[in-house]
């Protein structure tokens, strides 16, 4: 893999710089620390540091080798490797390509974070405003060149990326979250939650926390967390569940079933990334009710689709990114209705990423940092 220089003349140029760290993704678990070439940046682009960068349950799975990243079965291999992964960055602008700074609103040193998709700008779903379904697709650290992620000390930022400032208030940790909160952000608003709703959120971990102070937002009538970690339950109880379930230890469906006078949950959101996630689902929510659908999983999930149709007529839902919700995320972190306290858990530096991996892909974490460039 390989990048140029960053052009001479470019505003705010660090050209003495020819070289950064990167973690770059060839394939199935092979994951490298390398020196690479800066990248080029050209008019209405960006160049940033990365201040950190979040390790996501889909950098985890795309790392084991899922199907849906890398194909097979005849289907072509999603991510185009070599790239360098990691969608869930912020960072600070450090050079300007020429009419950047009126193109996106910034200037040197501001703190940006960009959504996770790089819209084409001309497919029928850019052009009608629903940009996060774009046809093409490319989604920072899964496409190389035209994406590459945050894994590294510098990052290209596109024209076509949709850049947000982030207050200079706001902690690092909280705004190394607002990535992964506007995705929960568009999954609870998904769910429609009304004040009479019974919700039920299934999984708690990072993006799961999330939804539940979300969630606790919208003052259902009852808000049901379900996990198997007593840590992350207590996390939730303290973020605005009402009611926590451990299903090793309880029978999740005759709780819900309990408190809704045998009808089941309004609402249910799937974010375990489990076949039994589903499953459980189905079976808690009431007629008419509403699944939301917002997981990755590394392998497909079986289930009973009568039960969707003839026997309770649901309303299923999916979830995907956090469109129109970046600027909702930074309001609610700036106004601290929502924090990063008690979800991430750990951060290491950009040489220790093979640690850092297998933490966020076991129990013993939520969220886990990489931090290339941290400032204060």
């Amino acid at each position: 893999m390989s990048y140029q220089k960053l052009q001479p003349g470019t505003s705010g140029a660090i050209s003495q710089l020819a070289s950064m760290q990167a973690v770059v993704c060839h394939g199935p678990k092979d994951y490298r620390l390398e020196t690479v070439d800066m990248p080029v940046i050209g008019a209405n682009e960006l160049l940033i540091s990365i201040a950190a960068c979040g390790i996501c349950a889909s950098d985890c799975k795309c790392h084991s080798g899922a199907k849906m990243f890398w194909g097979g079965d005849g289907q072509p291999s999603w991510v185009k490797a070599p790239v360098i992964p990691g969608h869930e960055f912020f960072g600070y602008v450090e050079a300007l390509g020429e009419g950047a700074a009126e193109h996106f609103g910034v200037e040197k040193g501001d703190r940006v974070i960009a959504e996770q998709i790089v819209p084409c700008g001309k497919c029928r779903f850019c052009t009608s405003g629903k940009y996060w379904m774009c046809e093409v697709h490319n989604i920072f650290g899964f496409q190389r060149i035209v994406a590459d992620g945050g894994m590294a000390d510098y990052m290209r930022l596109p024209p076509t990326a949709r850049v947000h400032r982030i207050p200079d208030g706001i902690p690092l940790e909280d705004a190394a979250i607002i990535e992964p909160l506007s995705c929960a952000i568009h999954t609870v608003n998904r769910g429609e939650i009304q004040l009479d709703d019974v919700v039920v959120i299934a999984g708690a971990g990072p993006l799961g926390l999330m939804m539940v102070q979300v969630a606790a937002l919208k003052t259902p009538k009852k808000l049901i967390v379900i996990d198997l970690v007593p840590e992350r339950l207590a996390l939730a109880k303290q973020y605005g569940a009402d009611v926590v379930i451990n299903p090793k230890a309880e029978n999740a469906d005759a709780i819900v079933k309990g408190l809704t006078g045998g009808y089941g949950c309004d609402v249910y959101i799937e974010t375990t990334g489990v076949p039994a996630g589903v499953t459980q689902g189905l079976d808690m929510i009431r007629k008419l009710g509403r699944f939301v659908e917002f997981s990755v999983f590394g392998s497909e999930t079986s289930a009973d689709w009568s039960i969707i149709g003839d026997r309770k007529e649901l309303d299923v839902r999916g979830a995907h990114l956090g469109p129109y919700c970046y600027p909702v995320a930074i309001d609610l972190l700036a106004r601290g209705l929502v924090t990063s306290k008690g979800i991430v858990t750990h951060d290491f530096p950009l040489t220790e990423w093979e640690r850092a991996f297998a933490l966020a892909n076991s129990l013993d974490s939520i969220k886990v940092l990489l931090k290339p460039q941290p400032r204060s």
